[in-house]
């Protein structure tokens, strides 16, 4: 490691010595080394994180995300059911539109819930993925159903 930043250290004016070295080194680490992780608020995995590692809370810059635009959630649905077959296109974009309503909802559903009980309930992206999923699971097992009764 020392003989990787000798060259740059000694560019930068700094002395040829261990101690030097690794100083340089840290101080480059400080500077460049970023990481962002990522949590839902929703379940018990971040309440436990943030317990075990306090300095995760502490020692961090903290970014809340806004909820998405009804267009892009439209769009992901759209997406994530392009892969099934509907009789016609317009069907498709009726279940993504209705799909985008939902999930809105939840979250004015949300906030009265917080007026009336003063607790927070958290719908993430995660949710909607999760939303998009159940229904294309419940329509596979649903036709598959009908065939067998057929």
């Amino acid at each position: 490691m020392m003989n990787g930043l000798r060259n740059e250290a000694k560019g930068n004016g700094i002395p040829d010595t261990p101690d030097a070295l690794q100083a340089y080194f840290l101080d480059k680490m400080n500077r460049n080394l970023h990481i962002n992780l990522c949590f839902s608020p929703v379940g018990n995995n971040f309440r436990i994180m943030a317990r075990k590692f306090p300095g995760m809370i502490n020692c961090t810059s903290i970014n809340f995300f806004h909820p998405w635009p009804k267009n892009a959630l439209i769009d992901v649905a759209s997406n994530f059911l392009s892969d099934i077959e509907f009789p016609d296109e317009k069907i498709k974009d009726q279940i993504a539109l209705n799909m985008a309503e939902v999930h809105t909802s939840i979250d004015e559903a949300n906030e009265k819930f917080f007026k009336i009980e003063r607790r927070y309930n958290y719908t993430t992206p995660k949710s909607f993925l999760e939303l998009i999923e159940f229904y294309k699971s419940t329509l596979v097992e649903k036709r598959s159903a009908i065939v067998r009764n057929i």
